[in-house]
């Protein structure tokens, strides 16, 4: 009996013959705890997509990046990752606390290689190993329920360039403000905390003026 397909799978791979092969599929490849190799494999990754579900129902998917190793699998059930400095939406955060339910998509886009998991997060408040991930406000933890490996066809081959110089890393000095925090119609909208920064950047720009930055990779 699966465990991952649903009436509407199997209606679909019943109009395409190939329920035998989903089956071998999840019989081969999904597993309800990380291998070694892949827990090696997530934490040697500088980004990857999470989804999340909102109030509404609706799922959000949402990049997350920092510098190699800003993941953690502590073991064969656990996923830490911190949640750094954004908008101020918390939208997957948020997301977190209305329903646990989580997916994890880990791409190499060079070799190219991809790891799928799902899982239930949770978000402490004062979590322990905070300190342990610079620049993170938040971390999270997931507990492992599902992973896959999936095949690398369609996955595009592209070459990693640079590290973002907003990552955090530990021992090296805080990021650089967003250039985004300049812009004028969000001033009076700021934490008490930033309402300074645009000044400390150069002053306020308009949302035009931070396009261009980004079009010049300013921003």
């Amino acid at each position: 009996m699966s465990k991952i397909y649903g009436e509407n799978h199997r209606d679909l791979q019943n109009r395409f013959d190939t329920i035998r092969l989903a089956d071998r599929v999840e019989e081969l490849v999904v597993r309800p705890e990380l291998s070694s190799d892949q827990k090696s494999f997530i934490e040697s990754r500088d980004m990857f997509f999470l989804t999340t579900v909102d109030h509404r129902g609706y799922p959000t998917c949402s990049y997350k990046g920092g510098v190699p190793g800003f993941v953690k699998a502590p073991d064969s059930k656990t996923i830490i990752f911190p949640s750094y400095n954004g908008n101020g939406m918390f939208l997957s955060m948020g997301n977190i606390m209305t329903s646990q339910k989580v997916g994890l998509l880990f791409i190499d886009f060079e070799t190219p290689h991809r790891v799928r998991v799902h899982g239930l997060a949770s978000i402490e408040k004062d979590d322990r190993k905070l300190a342990e991930f610079a620049g993170a406000e938040l971390l999270v933890r997931v507990a492992v329920t599902e992973t896959f490996i999936n095949c690398p066809r369609y996955v595009h081959k592209y070459q990693r360039i640079e590290t973002s110089k907003y990552a955090p890393e530990a021992g090296c000095p805080a990021p650089p403000a967003p250039q985004w925090k300049r812009i004028d119609a969000i001033q009076n909208a700021l934490p008490e905390r930033e309402k300074k920064l645009a000044e400390e950047l150069g002053g306020a720009i308009t949302f035009q003026e931070y396009a261009a930055l980004v079009a010049r990779r300013e921003g």
